[in-house]
C-alpha cells in the first residue's frame, strides 16, 4: 500500500476501539493527510467503510497482510 502520514496500530482490540482510536487520531490531523489502521478484528471491515461513509473521510484501501487487516483512510 502506498504512502500515509500517521499509523494507528489497533491490533488485539475489538469493535468498537478501533474505530474510536481512528477517530481520535484522525482529529489532530490536517485535512487532506492519510492515516493507515492496522487491525486484527475482522469486524473491522464493515466498521471502516460505514465510519468512512459517516464521517465523510475517504476509504483509499483495505486489505490483508500478515493475517492482518490494514486501512488507508484520508482525512476529508
Amino acid at each position: 500500500m502506498s504512502e500515509f502520514h500517521e499509523e494507528l496500530d489497533a491490533s488485539g482490540l475489538n469493535c468498537p476501539l478501533p474505530i474510536l482510536r481512528a477517530k481520535k487520531t484522525l482529529a489532530g490531523m490536517e485535512s487532506g493527510k492519510v492515516l493507515r489502521i492496522v487491525a486484527t478484528d475482522p469486524g473491522s471491515v464493515k466498521d471502516f467503510e460505514a465510519f468512512s461513509k459517516q464521517t465523510g473521510n475517504e476509504l483509499l484501501d483495505s486489505g490483508e497482510e500478515g493475517g492482518k487487516f490494514v486501512f488507508r483512510i484520508q482525512k476529508a
